[in-house]
């Protein structure tokens, strides 16, 4: 029977983490926690618990929870947000897979599961939900390592399940938007590291394009305010990745051009060898 290793990152979670633990205490073998040297109570919650905790500093989303797989004692490993939690359909789903593997499911080396998204007191139930593959074979699976909207590669078969995690990502407005300003910088350099480049007009393109999405294709519409709003972000946040990605290659062109021009002598006095 396969034993289910429970793996987060933290960072100052003390809010979150002990709801998060809570929902998944009766289904995790063991937990692990990498923490990134957070100032509060996060680690203090973890290790009353009983979670092994690992302090890390941060190294971009995908290589942090890569870094938490690693230490698992099982193969078998779902990965969570510290404010996420784990809902009873799921909960009861996950029972049942460690007590035995699934009928016919020897092939299958990862599960998608889908999420909800609470926001500002109202579950998103069109607009604010999606799929990710959460529990996963170690040994065939891995996260990718880029700064932030990670993933994990599977080789091999992946199945989904029915029961949802259910994510607390945003405490109120302000919160939303220090958050938008940290993704939106981790992204951007993602791009400049990847030699990723966009066009000025993408900036302006890009709004209109994802709000329609979230908000009539994903029916936001339907999720009254809080789906607008939802829309209206997720619109912002794409605009602003772009303009931020823009910015970081416009700065690193203006300082390659400085340091030519600093050093012209230098290269026009440089003599080609015979």
């Amino acid at each position: 029977m396969p034993g289910i290793s429970v793996v987060i990152i933290t960072l100052n979670e003390e809010a979150n983490i002990q709801r998060c633990l809570n929902s998944a205490k009766e289904i995790a073998d063991e937990f692990v926690v990498v923490d990134s040297f957070s100032t509060d109570r996060t680690v203090a919650i973890c290790e009353s618990y009983g979670c092994r905790v690992f302090l890390r500093e941060f190294s971009g989303y995908g290589s942090q929870k890569q870094f938490a797989v690693d230490q698992a004692v099982n193969d078998w490993v779902l990965s969570i947000d510290a404010d996420e939690i784990i809902s009873p359909q799921l909960r009861e789903e996950l029972q049942a897979f460690t007590k035995t593997v699934f009928p016919d499911d020897v092939d299958v080396h990862g599960y998608y599961i889908p999420f909800v998204l609470n926001y500002m007191g109202n579950t998103l139930r069109h607009c604010g939900t999606g799929m990710n593959l959460r529990l996963f074979n170690r040994k065939t699976c891995r996260f990718t390592s880029v700064p932030v909207h990670e993933s994990v590669e599977i080789t091999g078969k992946p199945k989904k399940l029915k029961g949802r995690l259910i994510h607390y990502s945003y405490k109120d407005l302000s919160h939303h938007f220090e958050k938008i300003n940290r993704y939106t910088s981790l992204a951007a350099d993602g791009y400049r590291k990847r030699k990723k480049k966009y066009k000025r007009f993408w900036v302006a393109m890009k709004f209109p394009i994802t709000f329609f999405i979230y908000y009539f294709i994903r029916l936001g519409i339907l999720d009254g305010y809080q789906g607008y709003l939802w829309s209206f972000f997720a619109g912002v946040y794409a605009s602003i990745k772009i303009a931020k990605s823009i910015e970081l290659n416009e700065v690193a062109f203006d300082t390659k051009q400085e340091y030519i021009s600093q050093n012209s002598e230098i290269f026009l006095n440089i003599q080609p060898s015979n």
